[in-house]
């Protein structure tokens, strides 16, 4: 499935005020911005971890806060991590586990009176990077999230590649590539399979591992190499705490094209331009479309 978002090539198409909220598996971060992109409000709290109710509240709370101190009245998108399945409209996948099963775009519209937009947090990651930050202008953008967990988000030629399945870009849930004796026994996953991508290269894992960056950085570049070799982007944005992780930027493209299936890469790796605040700032561009 394609959805579309804001064009690549010309200034973002909001009204007054567009409201993202980025939920994540420890905080909800807020921001509302005009329609330059300028934030107007921002706001963070910590997650209501496994109280999906107490989740519903607390983002409630953050918008109605927004609006009362900017006069406003928004639209609204959620980044989250999952999605929501074409075929119940419930979420799935999300390593929050209080969220799957839910029907979290209807109990927030129902919450807020109106409609909100929702995707995968690394779809908001590489909407952001695609509008208006690293990757403005480019025609391919994966994005990635390291955070609490591994997910991918597709934005091509301006628009949002969902998928069939909505779980385009769904790549922390693939096998770590070539597993070595490093790598070995393969490691559990949430989801119920072994040797995810998620269970090597999330920011609990880097920490589980000891923090060996450059175990890390050879990892990383395996398993993104894949994702070259698939989709071809011309630019891979990182998000998720990993990703203010310098080295990254200059080990994994030296390592990854040994796994490449091309004379060259010119595939990109960048830091994404807003930081912590691509994802918040992507589902307020969802939003807004």
């Amino acid at each position: 499935m394609v959805c579309s978002a804001p064009s690549t090539q010309r200034e973002p198409n909001i009204g007054a005020l567009s409201i993202g909220i980025d939920l994540g598996g420890t905080k909800i971060e807020l921001a509302a911005l005009d329609r330059t992109g300028a934030v107007r409000h921002r706001s963070r709290i910590d997650t209501p971890s496994h109280d999906y109710d107490a989740t519903l509240g607390a983002i409630a709370q953050l918008v109605e806060e927004a609006e009362r101190a900017l006069g406003a009245r928004g639209t609204v998108g959620v980044a989250m991590p999952g999605a929501l399945s074409l075929a119940t409209g419930r979420v799935k996948n999300a390593n929050s586990t209080w969220l799957n099963g839910r029907m979290l775009k209807e109990d927030l519209e129902r919450r807020l009176g109106r409609e909100v937009r929702v995707a995968n947090d690394a779809t908001g990651c590489a909407l952001s990077a695609a509008t208006d930050g690293a990757a403005a202008g480019a025609g391919v953008v994966f994005g990635v999230i390291l955070g609490t967990g591994v997910g991918g988000g597709i934005v091509a030629h301006g628009r949002i590649l969902e998928g069939v399945n909505a779980i385009g870009g769904e790549w922390g849930h693939n096998p770590l590539p070539l597993p070595a004796g490093a790598d070995l026994p393969l490691p559990e996953c949430y989801c119920g399979r072994k040797g995810c991508i998620e269970t090597y290269l999330s920011g609990p894992a880097f920490e589980r591992d000891g923090k060996d960056l450059g175990r890390y950085c050879e990892r990383l570049a395996r398993a993104l190499a894949g994702v070259i070799n698939v989709l071809d982007p011309d630019v891979i944005v990182l998000g998720g705490g990993m990703s203010n992780v310098e080295a990254l930027y200059t080990e994994v493209p030296r390592l990854w094209g040994r796994h490449v299936f091309s004379d060259r890469v010119a595939t990109r790796l960048a830091r994404n331009r807003h930081g912590d605040s691509s994802g918040v700032r992507g589902a307020a561009w969802l939003g807004a479309e």
